[in-house]
């Protein structure tokens, strides 16, 4: 019995178990190479300083720290922090803060090496990526600047587009683990609180080891875990996350990724990009339309030709008909097959251009798309005709500007090929029912989530498939349920209008 305790406690140990003094703290914290303790000597003070030299910044601790520590009126932990020249230092008991502290790369200072009492100096060493371009939501006119993996970093880039006091930043961690600092940001006055309640609410009671990016805390926090639709918007750029700030949304940042989470959204808003905001209505309008067109033919126009042929032939001109027939002469496979083995070329084209480096990978998309193609129609693997469709639909599926949506369209299309297949063009029209009655139960931090669309807001209209200008855009969106509703005043704007000087050519 002696030996099976020894033995129980040997393990428990090995496994790690929580230290409960800070003597078995810094027992645990010395088996780890990098980890740095023992006793400072001077005429007037000793102690004792332990810190990971992995974490914290060395050069600031030879230049602000250990010089002051030599001084003749150094004789306490309370003239230590007198006299060290940095700011947010901590004088404490608890075990806990020690230790997340010292994992976080502040240096610890004791006065004897078994007391708890002990004097927190912050030395993180700050390393990671500079401010770069998006490299995913790239525009060809607007701001330049991506976040970055540094939280700091990311808070920077918003404050400085939001420089008003009513930017609200409310950190908490997440992670049994982990322990990941995640911000939650609004703007005090406009975001409205039951908003703000809820997201504190559901980090909370989010319970995961660890948390290293947005789309996993995404995946995690989102009313319905379950459907291919992202709820929560990911993005890298921060003038967008600033721009929905001041809509009266709210943005999630974690500590380790390059992207925020905007929340709530509604299922237009994945289909708009930051260029949009960019140009003139017009064009913007335009852009808009062609990539909901982009969607549409994306989805249907594999499961459409399928149902054609199989059922529904009476369709096809007669002038088309002879290319078809012609086409499909040679083909063994059924329409449904050889759809399906398209569909299924262009997403192993397209995920190994993902993963291999960015030149090999482009490569293999071009190369290995003209030579698959062109010897699966000589080998009559398929038709010329469905092999157009399907290239096609797979350049309409990449106009979508956000990545999660894009790539849950790209799966809707494999269903919707299979019922057309069955039952012809009223399986695909059963399809289309059933995502639009999954869509219209969907919902984003509890609001709808095909608005404006439905329930009908007109004036959520102005800025969903079309773009109205500026000027006719005083309003917040009526969805999210804003504090304050107005941008402006409309009538301030056109008074202002009415006073201007005309032009010289006037």
């Amino acid at each position: 019995m002696f030996w099976k305790k020894k033995n129980d406690e040997a393990m428990k140990e090995d496994q790690g178990a929580s230290p409960k003094t800070i003597e078995d703290l810094l027992l645990q914290l010395k088996k780890s190479p990098d980890f740095s303790h023992y006793q400072h000597l001077s005429d007037t003070f000793q102690c004792w300083i332990s810190f990971f030299s992995s974490l914290v910044n060395v050069e600031s601790i030879h230049r602000d720290i250990l010089p002051f520590l030599y001084k003749g009126n150094i004789r306490s932990l309370s003239d230590i922090q007198e006299q060290i020249p940095i700011e947010k230092i901590e004088r404490t008991n608890d075990l806990k803060l020690i230790q997340s502290k010292l994992m976080e790369g502040c240096l610890i200072i004791q006065e004897k090496e078994s007391s708890p009492k002990s004097l927190i100096v912050p030395t993180v060493l700050r390393e990671g990526r500079q401010v770069q371009q998006p490299e995913i939501e790239t525009s060809i006119i607007g701001p330049k600047e991506a976040f970055v993996e540094s939280l700091d970093t990311n808070i920077s880039l918003l404050r400085k587009r939001i420089p008003i006091p009513q930017f609200t930043v409310e950190q908490s961690r997440v992670g049994k683990v982990s322990n990941t600092r995640v911000c939650l940001t609004y703007i005090k006055g406009i975001a409205n609180e039951e908003n703000v309640n809820t997201v504190r609410q559901r980090l909370q009671d989010l319970e995961v080891d660890h948390l290293f990016d947005a789309s996993t805390l995404s995946l995690n926090i989102s009313d319905n875990n379950g459907s291919p639709f992202p709820q929560f918007i990911d993005t890298e750029r921060p003038d967008r996350t600033a721009a929905a700030l001041f809509e009266g949304k709210i943005a999630l940042l974690i500590d380790g990724s390059p992207n925020s989470l905007i929340l709530p959204t509604n299922v237009v808003e994945y289909f708009l990009a930051s260029d949009d905001y960019y140009t003139s209505w017009y064009f913007a309008t335009a852009y808009r339309l062609l990539r909901l067109f982009a969607v549409a033919f994306s989805v249907f126009s594999s499961a459409i030709y399928v149902a054609i042929l199989t059922y529904h032939y009476q369709l096809i001109p007669i002038d088309l008909l002879g290319s078809l027939i012609t086409s499909r002469s040679v083909v063994t496979f059924s329409p449904m097959a050889e759809a399906i083995v398209l569909e299924l070329m262009i997403e192993l084209l397209r995920e190994a251009g993902a993963r291999l480096p960015t030149k090999v990978g482009q490569t293999i998309g071009i190369v290995g798309g003209i030579v698959i193609g062109t010897a699966s129609v000589q080998a009559g693997f398929t038709s010329n005709v469905l092999l157009i469709l399907v290239a096609m639909s797979a350049l309409a599926a990449f106009t979508t500007p956000n990545y999660r949506m894009a790539s849950a369209i790209r799966l809707l299309r494999f269903p919707i090929i299979v019922a057309a297949q069955f039952l012809g063009l009223l399986g695909v029209a059963l399809c289309f029912a059933f995502f639009v009655s999954h869509l219209l139960k969907l919902t984003s931090l509890g609001r709808p989530f095909i608005e404006p669309i439905y329930p009908l807001r007109i004036s959520d209209l102005r800025d969903s498939f079309i773009r109205f200008p500026f000027t006719m855009q005083s309003e917040r969106p009526m969805f999210l349920r804003p504090n304050d509703t107005l941008r402006y005043n409309k009538e301030r704007v056109k008074q202002k209008a009415g006073k201007r000087e005309p032009d010289i050519d006037e």
